[in-house]
């Protein structure tokens, strides 16, 4: 080995012996050791800049209130507010239907929750209001709590029975306004304990998935103002195959006048609106076709008398004014609180996907946890004063960002349409059909439509997340929004355990010329390095997949530690044995030296015994033994051993003869005996199990113990540990130390090394020298002081290859 390269290895042993001296050190310093008292009492102290930061945090419009610039930001803001309130109206009005109210509700639920947003939202281009998926969701919770069947009344003549509309949508009104009180309570105490990750917990295939499946839901609701129908509404499972089943049957008695309203109707909406998609880059601002739409079928309705010559169903009255704040019926909570917090989840996931989309574009940054307080005060606010559910409508939103709008002071001039029109112009749509709000809806469904295509863009790069598109839409079509919301997150977290339960397990090697470890099976310029191996999991090794983790350590590695533990204990119990016998032979020769001593001076010089006699017996004289010359031989055939003495460089040997034929038999000494040749020599049955034992080869038994002697387990994909993972660990370290294999753990974030603190994983035996920052560091140190052999080779192949380790 030249010069350059000894020195080169010196400068790195020193380097590396720094490293440990610094990971060290590292690793003694934790956070865990600051006392407890320290840290309570920084968490409670309080100053003035972090009491100001507090209150601008929980109030984020003292943040850009101030420094509005009427002249950068007003234009804008006024004009895509006046967009927003106008599409604002027909939404509204259209939306209540869904949600199974009177219009005017919509309307409030337009008005008051932007103004509390604006308020204490951080989002700039979020439009707050009525939604097509948590409209769906409140309809059903309506109508499951306040049925048809349940306000029915006999007419004057106490013949038939009809609706009383009056009480029926009272009573719906307070389940509706309960369910957004209860979901914004949800929300805000969620927000407040800083538990806005929860968001995460929906994916995006889940959410695409649901929110097609509420399509589904949506317009199957639509179907009997857009057939001019009376359907039953059905609640539960398989509540839309019933309802299909129930508007099949009822074909017949479709209402050709609405029909052809809403036919008009989704053909004006969507001829304009793909106008609107060719023109937007000429336009200032988009056509407001849904506004326009049910201002013309108002006034036609109004001259034509389409409700009472056409018997088409109108909207009816609408009343003037705002309603008193009053305090929701709390009696309904408790029936209500599976729905009001799917509602609270579902509308906090759209919202923030909508907030973090918009702020990424225009570069500020939106608070999770803050989003889900103001949501949650826009529903409780809300709730009083008789809104349903809100959050943020990707059309609305849309309109919002493309007219240019700047802050949430968009929001108020939006609301100051919507106020305007409910004192002063609600009463003027009066005479609007339904059907036209039921084309309203449809049509602005279209994009959740294009969803579908999903299936093929998930199929072609992710199997699993199309597993939870499919299931997500299959069950929340088939056992209603709130069952289907639980069922599809409880299934994308199986697929998530099951995925961490079962990662990928792989070698690495080492690739010349760099610090990089790889897989081995992967990238085949890497180098497996001599007597090391080291071991990586995809995934952090938890109590789902600890068990399957040391299997595949101990497949990995090909040490069945089962077998060689079995084997050296074996191998231990027969050494035990043969100490055992020959202490028993030693026992025996002091005696046969003692009888041949006895016997030497009757016979002559040159005798022969055989072993059933005392065979082998020698003569001393004046206390030295007689040499091999001065000794004769006399043959005598004994059953299986014939012993003869002999001397050999003036030690005394015992020679014997195997087999049952002097004339065939072979030589050898005693010490060159093998256990199978010790069965001649008074052994038992427990002689031949051990013979057995003897012939299981190295190669039965796998890659054999003294092939590898370290193991380096690459932690750097752990983010955790938990206690099944702590012993986990123990027992690796403690197994393959039986086999003298030396485990290393390299990678380590700081906070799985305070979890093996806390845990108790350090000890005398298991050190923090047993721990590297990476793996590289973690190989030089195993072959500096373990593979003293290996590292040879090794050196010859990177000298070959031209690089250095």
């Amino acid at each position: 080995m030249d010069s350059g390269h000894v020195g080169y290895r010196m400068q790195r042993e020193i380097i590396d012996e720094e490293r440990l001296k610094v990971l060290s050190q590292r690793l003694d310093y934790s956070q865990t050791n600051i006392p407890i008292h320290h840290r309570i009492k920084k968490a409670l102290s309080c100053s003035v800049h972090s009491l100001k930061r507090s209150i601008v945090g929980f109030l984020p419009i003292l943040s850009w209130l101030p420094r509005y610039s009427i002249w950068d930001y007003g234009m804008p803001d006024l004009i895509s507010g006046i967009s927003v309130g106008i599409m604002h109206l027909p939404q509204g009005m259209a939306y209540a239907l869904l949600a199974s109210l009177p219009t005017v509700f919509g309307l409030y639920t337009s008005l008051y929750p932007p103004l509390i947003y604006f308020i204490f939202g951080t989002s700039r281009h979020n439009s707050i209001g009525t939604f097509t998926i948590l409209s769906i969701m409140i309809g059903s919770v309506t109508e499951r709590l306040a049925p048809d069947a349940n306000f029915l009344v006999f007419n004057g003549t106490n013949v038939t029975e009809e609706v009383d509309i009056v009480s029926r949508d009272l009573y719906r009104v307070q389940v509706a306004a309960a369910t957004t009180v209860l979901g914004g309570l949800i929300q805000v105490v969620l927000g407040l304990v800083q538990f806005g990750f929860v968001g995460t917990y929906l994916s995006e295939p889940l959410v695409r998935g649901y929110t097609t499946a509420a399509t589904v839901h949506a317009v199957v609701a639509q179907f009997k103002y857009i057939f001019g129908v009376s359907l039953k509404r059905f609640n539960g499972p398989l509540s839309v195959i019933y309802t299909l089943a129930d508007l099949f049957t009822l074909l017949p008695e479709t209402h050709l006048p609405t029909v052809l309203v809403s036919v008009v109707s989704i053909v004006v909406l969507i001829l304009v609106k793909e106008l609107n998609n060719a023109l937007r880059q000429k336009l200032l601002v988009p056509i407001p076709v849904e506004l326009c739409t049910i201002v013309l079928a108002t006034v036609i309705s109004f001259y034509v008398r389409l409700g009472s010559s056409y018997k088409i169903s109108i909207v009816g009255e609408i009343p003037s004014g705002l309603q008193p704040p009053t305090v929701p019926n709390v009696s309904i909570f408790s029936e209500v609180v599976v729905d009001a917090f799917a509602l609270a989840i579902v509308g906090y996931a759209i919202s923030i996907s909508l907030g973090k989309t918009f702020a990424l574009k225009h570069g500020y940054k939106i608070e999770s946890n803050q989003e889900l307080v103001a949501l949650g005060l826009s529903n409780t606010v809300g709730g009083f004063f008789q809104c349903f559910s809100v959050c943020s409508s990707m059309s609305r939103s849309l309109i919002q960002e493309s007219t240019g709008g700047k802050t949430q002071m968009a929001g108020v001039v939006s609301g100051v349409i919507v106020l305007v029109t409910i004192l002063k112009l609600g009463s003027l749509f009066q005479d609007l059909p339904k059907a036209v709000l039921s084309a309203i809806v449809l049509v602005n469904l279209k994009g959740l439509f294009k969803q579908y295509y999903d299936i093929v863009t998930l199929w072609r790069s992710s199997k699993i997340d199309l597993l939870i598109w499919l299931v997500t839409f299959v069950s929340t079509v088939l056992f209603n929004l709130d069952m289907g919301l639980g069922a599809s997150m409880a299934f994308a977290l199986l697929t998530v355990i099951f995925r961490t339960q079962r990662p990928t397990y792989s070698l690495l090697g080492h690739l010349p010329g760099t610090e990089l470890y790889l897989d081995i099976e992967t990238h085949m310029e890497v180098t497996e390095v001599p007597g090391i191996t080291i071991f990586r999991s995809s995934a952090t090794m938890y109590f789902a997949n600890a068990e399957l983790y040391i299997e595949a350590l101990k497949k990995k590695s090909g040490l069945d530690i089962a077998k060689m533990l079995t084997y050296k204990r074996r191998q231990e119990a027969k050494q035990r044995r043969r100490d055992r016998r020959a202490e028993r032979r030693a026992q025996r020769e002091v005696k046969r030296q003692k009888r041949a001593l006895r016997a030497a001076s009757q016979r002559s010089r040159n005798v022969v015994f055989s072993v059933e006699e005392g065979a082998g017996q020698l003569r001393e004289i004046d206390g030295d033994i007689l040499r091999e010359e001065e000794l004769g031989w006399k043959e005598r055939e004994n059953s299986t051993v014939f012993v003869m003495p002999a001397t050999s460089d003036g030690h005394h040997t015992w020679v014997y003869l195997k087999g049952t034929d002097p004339d065939t038999t072979t030589l050898g000494s005693l010490s060159d005996l093998q256990d199978g040749d010790t069965t001649t020599l008074d052994s038992s049955s427990e002689d031949t199990l051990s013979r057995d034992l003897e012939r299981v080869s190295l190669g039965s038994l796998g890659k054999w113990t003294w092939d590898i002697h370290s193991i380096i387990l690459d932690f750097s994909t752990a983010n955790f540990i938990d206690t099944v993972g702590l012993k986990t660990l123990r027992s690796i370290f403690h197994d393959f130390g039986e086999i003298d294999v030396y485990i290393y753990l390299a990678g380590c974030q700081e906070l799985v090394v305070e979890q093996l603190e806390r845990g108790g994983f350090f000890s005398d035996v298991i050190t923090k020298r047993h721990v590297f920052a990476t793996v590289h560091d973690a190989v030089l140190y195993c072959l500096k002081h373990h593979g003293a052999k290996a590292i040879h080779s090794y050196e010859n192949a990177l000298e070959m290859s031209g690089t250095h380790l």
